[in-house]
């Protein structure tokens, strides 16, 4: 079976068209559909189904792919630990992050990290929702909170902070709340993808608080939350890391920083147990714990 091929087929489940995957090797789309029928007459079986509507796995395809990511990233890893010694890490890392940690960690990190390793590169899928990281060839998922599974590993990199905050044009609008009670009177800023984003947690040591938030605006993006919060449209729970510098620049202004708790957020790079050792994923990882203790 070739290796080649194998890799095409990857990359053209990613990307969803033959064409795109050709414009990305910069070849004729004949050549990745020939590519394609030498790999389903290898396997004996069809692998995507062709319409008018696109490309989907058959059935066979699906599992082909889980195994077909496997055999990629054993012949990366073996490549890695060849040359690694001699030319340092190299290839893509695929990294899937939620979109605010993506601008306030992983972005600002980058110039850095490609004058440390330049043969590096980075896919970054900045989208908060939780990947199935073998299906979608994710090599590294940046998380907060406690990862679950048994085909993960996780390593904490560093912790976050979240608080309340509003502009200034809101805080003249409408006031300030001057307690966890006014503030559930106030236009809230939800969350419609992830329950947990709704429980607010407030208080220190052992007067803490919770409080349930309906919304009076909600979205599934945490970039989009902070923009809402930006334009006067409520108070939102916001990772400090992004907040303090429109506080700062007086873009933001904190809500109830009195009753913001202690405890911070663990931050995981959660990796599959058969990618954690590729050098090129343990020096983005390394690399991010570095950023984060120093920030």
């Amino acid at each position: 079976m070739n290796l080649d091929d194998t890799a095409l087929f990857v990359r053209i489940v990613e990307l969803g068209t033959l064409s795109a995957a050709a414009r990305e090797r910069n070849v004729p789309v004949s050549q990745v559909t020939r590519a394609l029928a030498r790999l389903e007459a290898e396997c004996g079986v069809r692998l995507l189904h062709r319409n008018t509507h696109g490309l989907s796995l058959t059935d066979e395809g699906d599992t082909f792919l889980a195994h077909a990511r496997r055999l990629l990233d054993t012949e990366s890893e073996l490549r890695s630990e060849l040359s690694g010694k001699l030319a340092g890490p190299s290839g893509w890392v695929r990294v899937s992050v939620s979109t605010i940690t993506a601008q306030t960690v992983i972005v600002p990190s980058l110039a850095r990290l490609y004058e440390r390793y330049p043969q590096l590169h980075l896919e970054i899928a900045a989208d908060d929702r939780i990947v199935d990281m073998a299906r979608e060839g994710i090599d590294i998922a940046i998380r907060t909170g406690s990862p679950s599974g048994d085909t993960l590993v996780a390593r904490q990199i560093g912790s976050l902070r979240r608080g309340l905050f509003a502009s200034p044009d809101y805080a003249r609008r409408h006031g300030l709340p001057a307690s966890v009670a006014e503030l559930a009177q106030h236009r809230l800023i939800g969350n419609c993808a992830n329950a947990v984003l709704n429980q607010w947690r407030l208080g220190r040591g052992r007067d803490i608080q919770e409080l349930t938030v309906r919304g009076h605006t909600r979205t599934d993006n945490t970039a989009v939350a902070l923009s809402l919060v930006q334009q006067g449209l409520g108070i939102g729970r916001i990772v400090s890391l992004a907040a303090d510098p429109l506080v700062a620049a007086g873009s933001l202004v904190p809500v109830l920083p009195e009753l913001t708790p202690d405890e911070s957020l663990p931050v995981y790079a959660v990796m599959l147990q058969e990618r954690h050792r590729l050098p090129k994923i343990r020096a983005c990882i390394d690399h991010w714990a570095e950023w984060l203790a120093k920030v």
